[in-house]
């Protein structure tokens, strides 16, 4: 499945509770969009994140109904990320 990586920007210091993320991921799911990692900016008002998704439509589409902003949406190759395997699995080892 090809991956994107997701630049969105908040008016606000960005502040989820878990529902917030249940919620998300599960319109997410519901558009075949999987989220795999996510950076934050100090300033708590962007974040850069890597999805797999079957298009950047799907990304776009679970956006609107999540009411997340998109500000710029890119394609990127599993090689460039220069990890062995799946992403999310290679982030889920860093942690353990």
């Amino acid at each position: 499945m090809p991956l994107y990586m997701i630049e969105r920007s908040f008016a606000e210091e960005l502040d989820l509770s878990g529902d917030d993320v249940k919620l998300i991921e599960e319109i997410n799911a519901d558009e075949g969009v999987r989220w795999l990692f996510s950076f934050l900016s100090a300033d708590r008002r962007r974040t850069y994140c890597l999805y797999e998704a079957p298009s950047s439509d799907a990304i776009i589409a679970a956006a609107r109904r999540t009411d997340t902003p998109v500000d710029a949406i890119v394609e990127v190759q599993p090689e460039t990320l220069g990890v062995p395997g799946r992403p999310r699995e290679w982030a889920a080892a860093q942690t353990s």
